[in-house]
């Protein structure tokens, strides 16, 4: 993941997009599917955030070398990404728009909706060693 690392040091806000998720859309309602080059890496883990309490904030860390993709499957939230000099803050509230987190962003995700749902597609599967838990910490690390 070293590679990852150094690569990661020089990512900025600038290189998080939001993706559309293709949809069929039917009179029995809509589908959407993430498969072949939708996201660009092999989801290794999958996880999802619900039943957030009001005013929480989740996420607040940093990847070396992982990537992920942010969907709000149901209602909403805001995803608030620094790249330790640029701030970005993207409100995701539909389940066919997807949000691409390089490695190397700081990440917090905050004002989730009553009933919110975020779908987490990982790159990796969970390695403590890769996230950077404390901005200053993660400041040093971009920096460096």
């Amino acid at each position: 993941m070293e590679k990852s690392s150094n690569q990661s040091k020089i990512t900025t806000v600038s290189d998080i997009r939001l993706i559309e998720i293709p949809k069929i859309q039917d009179r029995r309602g809509n589908l959407s599917v993430i498969e072949g080059d939708t996201i660009p890496f092999v989801s290794r883990r999958v996880y999802y955030l619900y039943d957030v309490p009001s005013g929480s904030k989740r996420g607040g860390h940093a990847h070396k070398g992982q990537q992920q993709f942010l969907i709000a499957l149901s209602g909403s939230f805001d995803v608030i990404l620094k790249d330790g000099k640029n701030k970005q803050v993207i409100t995701l509230n539909k389940p066919n728009i997807g949000l691409l987190i390089v490695p190397g962003i700081w990440r917090e995700i905050q004002n989730f909706s009553s009933g919110s749902v975020c779908l987490v597609l990982s790159s990796h599967e969970f390695e403590e060693e890769d996230y950077i838990r404390e901005y200053k910490k993660y400041k040093l690390f971009k920096d460096r």
